[in-house]
């Protein structure tokens, strides 16, 4: 007896299934900018960590595929109890995450008793249920000049943001030792030879890269505020120091600018910056996830009802 196999899905087959299981089950995909392209042609919004939250406390959907890495699926559900939230690989997580474990950080926190503690939307849902409010790198500085100057903090789990807003802020707050192995990975040195050859452009970086790189940064921004500076300034090159996907919808916004990725150190894997987190989700996964409605994000309610509240607090900060 003869087998057949059946052949894979094109990826225009799986674009096809995906609108149609999204319309049938009034669903929502939602992407950071880090994602593949197509996952992010496919998406019904695209953006920061800022506008993805925003989006996902407005949203009616019934279903949410969010497609970035866990903490933000899990940003999603704390924002959306009732609501069902599928993530295409449950294993796509985030160094910054993963190095600020719970246990750790409330050891840390009885450090400081009388600290205010911001943290930034990079952890787990476990570490925002022990902040007093939530930043991301759009926001941050607005979120830490909202206390008071006499009002002691501690800034988590990013210490490259948290030293950038310090200097930002006047202050000192104390930061959490953490870093993302994404924006770590520049080269400065290659940075440096980059602008020498190219001295027309303007070098535009994400702050949670190391001080020394946000040190030659003609501009420095959030991925949202990278993409608006490339629009406006009338500058025709840029150098981009953040994750590389972020290329893809920065184009589309400048189709006539030349952009440049910043390159990353020789032991890395890929001559630009790439976060493999991110990359672990495929348009393949999204069809799965959103066809069996699984990986779904499951928290404790306790921990969604202490997380909402910093989480509350950026969102009308922010407004």
């Amino acid at each position: 007896m003869k087998s057949f196999r059946i052949p894979p899905l094109t990826d225009t087959m799986l674009t096809d299934e995906i609108l149609a299981l999204k319309k049938n089950k009034d669903a929502i995909i939602l992407a950071h900018y880090y994602q593949t392209s197509d996952i992010q042609d496919i998406a019904d919004y695209v953006g920061d960590s800022l506008g993805l939250s925003q989006q996902a406390a407005k949203t009616d959907a019934d279903i949410i595929v969010f497609a970035g890495v866990h903490f933000m699926a899990e940003t999603a559900k704390i924002l959306n109890p009732a609501k069902k939230v599928v993530l295409p690989d449950l294993a796509a997580s985030c160094s910054l995450a993963e190095g600020c474990h719970p246990d750790d950080f409330e050891r840390f926190l009885r450090l400081y008793p009388d600290h205010k503690v911001i943290s930034y939307v990079n952890c787990s849902a476990e570490i925002k249920a022990m902040s007093d409010v939530i930043c991301t790198s759009a926001n941050a500085e607005k979120i830490v000049n909202s206390f008071p100057k006499t009002q002691p903090l501690i800034f988590a789990p990013d210490k490259n943001l948290g030293h950038y807003i310090n200097q930002k802020t006047d202050r000192n707050m104390v930061l959490w030792d953490g870093a993302c192995m994404v924006h770590e990975a520049f080269s400065i040195e290659k940075i440096l030879m980059l602008q020498k050859e190219h001295p027309d452009a303007k070098f535009i970086a994400h702050p949670e890269s190391e001080k020394h790189i946000l040190s030659v940064a003609s501009y420095i921004g959030s991925t949202t505020e990278m993409i608006n500076y490339a629009v406006e300034n009338p500058t025709q090159k840029f150098i981009v120091a953040t994750e590389a996907g972020i290329l893809h919808k920065m184009q589309q916004m400048v189709p006539d600018k030349t952009l440049i990725p910043a390159p990353a150190n020789e032991d890395n894997h890929c001559a630009c910056a790439e976060c493999a987190f991110m990359k672990m989700n495929s348009l393949e996964k999204l069809y799965l996830c959103l066809k069996d409605e699984s990986p779904e994000i499951i928290l404790p309610e306790q921990i969604i009802t202490r997380a909402l509240l910093p989480l509350q607090r950026m969102l009308d900060i922010s407004k």
